[in-house]
This record gives C-alpha cells, sequence and structure tokens, in this order.
C-alpha cells in the first residue's frame, strides 16, 4: 500500500515516539520510503501505479507505454511518464526502480489517456497512438518524413504493419497541437502511407 507521511503519522500517533518508530520500520524494511514524504509497506507494489504518486499530475507515456502496447521490441525497465505545467524533466531513483518524467504542453496532455488496474491499483497510460506522438516529441532534430521513417522504422524498430494497425485520424488530429516540426513530419509519414 502507498502511504503518505501524514498517513504513516497518524498510523503511529499512539507511540510514545512516532519518528523513532518510523525509523525502526524503515530499518526493517517494513516501510520503503520511496521519496520524502511517500512510503511503501510492500516491495511488489505496482510500479504503474506508484507512478503517478511519485509525481504528478501524470500518466504512464514513452518507451514504457510503447512497450506496454506492444510496438517497441525492447523491454524498457524505468517508468517513463508525461507530466504538464513542469517545465523540468525529472528522475526519481527509488528503491523500487527508477521512475521518469517529462514535460508535454498543456494542450495534449489530457487526451489518449487510458484508465487502466494493476493488482487492484489505478493507473493512467497512454494509448499506443499518444505514447508514439509523445516519443516523437521528445525527438525536436527529426523534421523530415524521411527522417520519421528511419526513427520509427530503424532506431525504434516498430513494425510498419502495427504503425498502420494504429488509429491514424486521432494522430493526424493531435500532432498538430504539439506545436513540433517532428510530429508534423509523424502525420505527413501516415498521411503518405494511408495513400499508397
Amino acid at each position: 500500500m502507498i502511504k503518505t507521511h501524514l498517513a504513516v503519522m497518524e498510523e503511529l500517533k499512539d507511540y510514545s515516539s512516532p519518528k523513532a518508530r518510523l525509523t525502526r520500520l524503515l530499518k526493517t524494511g517494513e516501510l520503503i520510503q520511496i521519496r520524502r514524504g511517500l512510503f511503501v509497506d510492500n516491495p511488489s507494489v505496482s510500479r504503474k501505479a506508484l507512478a503517478s504518486v511519485v509525481y504528478g499530475p501524470s500518466y504512464i507515456s514513452f518507451e514504457y507505454a510503447l512497450s506496454s502496447a506492444g510496438l517497441i521490441p525492447e523491454r524498457v525497465e524505468a517508468v517513463t511518464s508525461a507530466c504538464f505545467h513542469k517545465n523540468r524533466n525529472k528522475t526519481f531513483r527509488t528503491p523500487l526502480g527508477e521512475f521518469r518524467y517529462f514535460y508535454l504542453p498543456d494542450v495534449v496532455y489530457p487526451y489518449g489517456i487510458q484508465l487502466k488496474e494493476d493488482d487492484d491499483m489505478s493507473y493512467l497510460i497512454a494509448s499506443g497512438e499518444k505514447a508514439l506522438c509523445d516519443a516523437v516529441y521528445k525527438v525536436p532534430t527529426v523534421a523530415t518524413i524521411s527522417e520519421i521513417e528511419l526513427l520509427l522504422l530503424e532506431d525504434w524498430r516498430i513494425e510498419r504493419e502495427d504503425l498502420l494497425n494504429l488509429d491514424q485520424a486521432f494522430i493526424k488530429w493531435i500532432a498538430p497541437m504539439y506545436r513540433r516540426k517532428s510530429l508534423l513530419a509523424l502525420a505527413g509519414w501516415f498521411k503518405k502511407e494511408g495513400s499508397r
């Protein structure tokens, strides 16, 4: 279970020294500190559910969501999430793994997100289409259709078939909202592939 510092102190209020008891619980491993003010009492707690609590508001996206959707072949260890109103990327290295957060424009943040469950805990994750757009946003140097094709098919090793099975209408609709050439190139690639 995920607990805040306030919740832990409330649980320990009957001890003569709640802070000393908290220190003891941390030393014995009965509680694990994830970051300042955030604890878990079970090391197998869902990392997906934990991601939005570590830093938020956020939803799982980028490489982790692409891997979860089966779009990229690599297994991704760090949980990567999108956040807004931050203007700064953040990384948290915790006893339960690494959590990375990347800034996105506010206007695209609420679209293409799904509510899912893992171990009876809810979490938000980007659809395959949204995760792809978010990931492309992180590569501002890509500006042409041929460069985006190279990035998707060669660098990221996404299968052409898998890309063409995505909701292309959603990608073409949201791409201009990112206000980045790499996303316009992505939309252009889908348009080109659709006309074949």
